[in-house]
């Protein structure tokens, strides 16, 4: 297995000086509690009981929230990962990572053929963009998930010009993908249909046609994360099955946490919810982009659940060492353990 396989990188552990002004705060910050109650009580002691009761009340309860929030998981090496971003929406997340997480080798994609077009769905990724490109990282329009790519280069093997193992010539060879990490956060079609059952059948076809186009692009070693919200209809994607198919496997998967990449907000897949517009603001499938004022209380993806799943090629998962023939007194004991997949664990780190 790569080196690159075991990430531990930590939300907050600065790689470099934070660029000015920016903000390094991550998920589990400080809690305080506080007890709002100040109405006067005619009866002092009995007031003074009950805001003494509710302040510990409180104090436990942010205690117990504060400690039962994980750290989060970063699938990324900040300064070594060729990193791809795929379907970028308002090119947030892009800016978190080249400002908040200082990664050096960037490349963010857009589905929307110009920077006009990115800005007439998305105001803010103006902003956004520019952010990435101060930072040396890249954006790239009219790239669609489906068919992208592949961005590779020659084989590392096959650069003295020798000839390859299987006989053929090095000009002939293969060529490998330059991406350590791709990452897909939210795919999703947009409203192609209301009835659910054609929308998982629609939202399936877009992920088999990106883990078949991203793979193309992998480095050898590398890994791809899809990052869905939990709950249905994303359950019934089946997303595991899907990457299965494509040649993939998945390795682990983790909560995702929104608090991990500051001035990342979800971004809906048809763009803004403007006040006056149809849409009900409810979710990706639901509302049209509108033609007035950007909406402030539309439905907000960063309150819903989310789960990553990192996926790596299926003859690069490492195989636990085979156990010894167990003696007869023991065998069903190991009988039990038997029939695990440590490579599809998930975790809520």
């Amino acid at each position: 297995m790569s080196k690159k396989r075991k990430l531990g990188h930590a939300a907050g552990k600065k790689q470099r000086p934070m660029p000015h002004g920016s903000k390094g705060t991550g998920p589990g910050g400080n809690y305080n509690a506080h007890n709002h109650d100040r109405s006067n009580n005619k009866n002092g002691h009995s007031s003074n009981h009950r805001d003494a009761s509710q302040k510990q009340k409180n104090t436990t309860s942010t205690s117990s929230s504060s400690s039962t929030l994980p750290p989060p998981t970063i699938p990324f090496h900040p300064e070594d990962d060729a990193i791809l971003l795929v379907g970028e929406g308002d090119l947030s997340f892009a800016a978190s990572l080249a400002e908040h997480h200082n990664c050096l080798r960037l490349t963010a994609t857009v589905l929307e053929e110009s920077a006009e077009a990115l800005a007439a769905k998305y105001p803010q990724a103006v902003a956004n963009a520019e952010r990435i490109t101060a930072a040396d990282g890249k954006v790239l329009y009219n790239v669609d998930a489906k068919t992208m790519g592949p961005y590779t280069s020659r084989s590392k093997k096959d650069k003295d010009g020798k000839d390859s193992k299987d006989g053929r010539d090095a000009k002939n060879k293969d060529k490998e993908g330059i991406f350590d990490r791709i990452l897909f956060n939210f795919p999703h079609i947009g409203g192609k249909s209301t009835d659910v059952n054609r929308q998982v059948r629609h939202n399936q076809e877009l992920l088999v046609a990106f883990f078949r186009r991203a793979l193309l692009s992998l480095a050898p070693g590398g890994s791809i994360v899809v990052t869905l919200f939990e709950g249905e209809p994303y359950t019934l994607w089946n997303i595991r099955d899907l990457a299965r198919h494509a040649g993939l496997q998945v390795e682990r998967s983790f909560r995702f946490q929104f608090g991990a990449y500051p001035g990342y907000h979800h971004a809906r897949t048809l763009g803004v919810v403007r006040v006056g517009g149809s849409g009900s603001g409810s979710g990706d499938a639901d509302d049209s982009i509108g033609s007035n004022d950007v909406s402030t209380t539309a439905w907000k993806g960063e309150d819903r659940a989310a789960r990553s799943y990192v996926f790596v090629r299926k003859d690069e998962i490492a195989q636990p060492p085979r156990p010894k023939a167990p003696s007869s007194h023991n065998s069903r004991a190991v009988k039990r353990k038997r029939g695990g997949d440590d490579a599809s664990s998930d975790s809520d780190a």
